[in-house]
């Protein structure tokens, strides 16, 4: 099995074990919560329903009332500075609900909107999370330097710990921020920044919703539309840093599979011609081995033939044959024993020669030096 399959299917595991523990948490945490406010709010329905003597269709009325007024608490929602919010809701998938298109060109538009803002918008962050990581790394990389480091490179580890803490930098800054303007607690304020910045924005807390302050306060309205999307790149160079990495690891992989098929493709028809090569190599030793049985002229020649083609294929003990003709050129007076074609060749064993069978040193005379240039 393919590593990207292995891969792939462990993720499918460990995303559905993690909805289940999530699943089970939140239901030990959230159901018994969940139970006693819907308890006492049915209580406070038929206490409001007794009290003004409403029937069940009067009340639902009046609550659908109520539902459809909320959004419009904060004053005018769909001015400029509304609809630039909303804008922003919308291309960076936030998507608080606190307002939403009534009409139906509205609702048209905004889905054509999105579908070409949200595509772009995650490429821009993407580029500019890139951009961040770039520079802190020559940034830190120049601090080492100035700090006469032994060690100047700039590691993973290094880059993941200085975004790690630009987030929680960024998050903290602005939960002190709408804590202020806001009047929520600390812990609600950083739950607030958290949602929104990770896109999540559930709705329950919104900021710019108070005392028409889309309207009223400029300044604020200008602050929370700089911390958001400031916001989102921090995040965003951050998860280009260490979950894009894994994003990529598929199509790093099939690409290596890929070059690794094509390499191979090359070494086996490589391992062919080789082979072809090899099997010309040992006719042509076999035809010197047969030579080299029958005379030892023949063999130098063959030799000689077989040095410049496969110099390596020769055993080293075969080859001193020719220490045999150059101790014959040291006594010219011997005479060769036998002729036989033209070949003056000795008939007793070489004492050098201990592997192969049949070599012959040669005792020649003077002229046998001639005659071996010759051959």
């Amino acid at each position: 099995m393919k590593r990207q399959n292995v891969r792939t299917l462990a993720l499918i595991v460990c995303t559905f074990t993690y909805l289940l523990v999530g699943a089970a948490v939140f239901d030990a945490l959230e159901s018994k919560q969940e139970t006693s406010e819907k308890k006492n709010l049915d209580e406070r329905r038929f206490e409001l329903m007794s009290k003004y003597n409403l029937s069940e269709k009067k009340y639902e009325e009046l609550e659908l009332v109520v539902l459809k007024l909320k959004p419009h608490q904060a004053g005018v929602q769909w001015r400029f500075a509304g609809s630039f919010y909303f804008a922003i809701t919308v291309i960076t998938t936030i998507g608080y609900g606190h307002a939403a298109p009534s009409t139906d060109g509205g609702k048209i538009f905004c889905m054509f909107y999105a579908l070409l803002g949200i595509p772009l918008t995650l490429v821009m962050f993407q580029s500019m999370g890139e951009r961040i990581n770039t520079f802190v790394k020559y940034l830190l990389h120049r601090i080492k330097k100035c700090l006469r480091m032994k060690h100047t490179e700039v590691s993973m580890a290094n880059m993941v710990i200085i975004g790690f803490f630009s987030c929680i930098s960024t998050l903290c800054i602005g939960a002190a921020a709408f804590s202020y303007y806001e009047d929520w607690t600390f812990f609600h304020a950083y739950y607030y920044c958290f949602i929104t910045l990770t896109t999540i924005g559930f709705g329950d807390y919104v900021a710019l919703q108070k005392h028409d302050a889309l309207q009223n306060d400029p300044h604020y309205v200008a602050f929370s539309f700089v911390y958001i999307l400031t916001g989102l790149t921090v995040i965003g160079a951050f998860l280009n840093l260490v979950v894009l990495r894994f994003m990529t690891m598929n199509s790093e992989d099939e690409k290596r599979d890929a070059e690794q098929k094509a390499l191979l493709r090359r070494n086996g028809q490589t391992t062919i011609r080789t082979t072809e090569t090899s099997g010309n190599f040992r006719n042509m030793y076999a035809e010197v081995l047969h030579f080299h049985s029958m005379c030892s002229c023949l063999w130098y020649k063959s030799r000689e033939k077989l040095h410049y083609s496969i110099p390596m294929i020769i055993p080293r003990d075969i080859s001193t044959s020719d220490t045999c003709i150059e101790q014959s050129d040291a006594s010219p007076n011997r005479l060769p024993e036998a002729f036989t074609n033209g070949c003056v060749c000795n008939l007793h064993r070489s004492t050098i020669s201990s592997v192969s069978t049949g070599l012959h040193s040669l005792s020649a005379l003077k002229g046998f030096t001639k005659r071996r240039s010759s051959v």
